[in-house]
């Protein structure tokens, strides 16, 4: 069997977009989100190029993750590529108007979900001493801005895991890489401004954003540099913006 990528947040996005392309390149896919009839539908896309497994799950749950990882069949088990890519933005106030509710999914998904499914795939990385992990953070993870306080701060704490993790799991020669985008247009805006299609789509107005197609790209040149290489931390932007707050929308 060939190499097997586990990728979350499949369903949309920089998840779909990096399914795709990997399948395309001959991975073999382990396809992960909530919504089972996306993944059903991604599977029927690429499984006339490679072999793919499905697993629904909320990333957020710490039983579910490790029930459906280890409910892998044994020729699924050797996870060579891990993209950590589920994740969410949840409104857009100030600290002392936020939603806890809000607070409790960015921290939920973007941090502990992400540690859970490292939880489940790291160990056979170690055994084997080989894999390279892919942790999508933001330019978030990086900068903060006005209103964006525990966004922000979910996204600095996935910086500072995935630094740890390159720490921790250096004596492994696993690679660990961070890749921190800026403006890409995908469902992103319209979850954090909860389906309000006007507010999600004046943000990419008068410029043109990444799209996820761009960081699949990135991705997947980091998982294939040479075995001595490792892309450590990469951030990608958009040519019109400098900053998380920058961008200049007359180009």
């Amino acid at each position: 069997m060939s190499k097997i990528a586990f990728i979350t947040g499949a369903t949309s996005g920089i998840g779909k977009a990096t399914a795709l392309l990997f399948a395309r390149q001959g991975i073999n896919l382990i396809i992960c989100g909530r919504r089972a009839d996306r993944l059903e539908e991604l599977k029927s896309q690429i499984e006339s190029m490679v072999k793919v497994h499905i697993l629904a799950f909320d990333v957020r749950d710490e039983q579910a993750v490790m029930k459906a990882i280890n409910s892998l069949p044994e020729e699924w088990k050797t996870v060579d590529i891990l993209v950590n890519n589920a994740g969410n933005a949840h409104g857009l106030a100030p600290i002392h108007e936020g939603s806890t509710e809000d607070w409790n999914a960015m921290l939920d998904i973007n941090v502990k979900g992400l540690l859970f499914v490292s939880k489940a795939i790291i160990p056979g990385m170690v055994s084997r001493k080989s894999g390279h992990i892919v942790n999508i953070g933001s330019i978030a993870g990086k900068e903060v801005y006005p209103n964006g306080n525990v966004y922000c701060a979910s996204k600095f704490a996935v910086d500072a895991i995935t630094s740890g993790m390159r720490l921790d799991l250096n004596p492994y020669g696993i690679r660990v890489t961070g890749i921190h985008p800026g403006l890409v247009e995908t469902e992103f805006s319209l979850v954090r401004f909860k389906g309000d299609e006007q507010r999600a789509g004046s943000v990419y107005k008068g410029f043109k954003p990444l799209v996820a197609e761009d960081i699949a790209d990135v991705i997947w040149y980091t998982v294939n540099c040479p075995p001595h290489v490792m892309i450590s931390d990469l951030t990608i932007l958009p040519t019109a913006q400098a900053s998380a707050t920058i961008v200049n929308k007359n180009l």
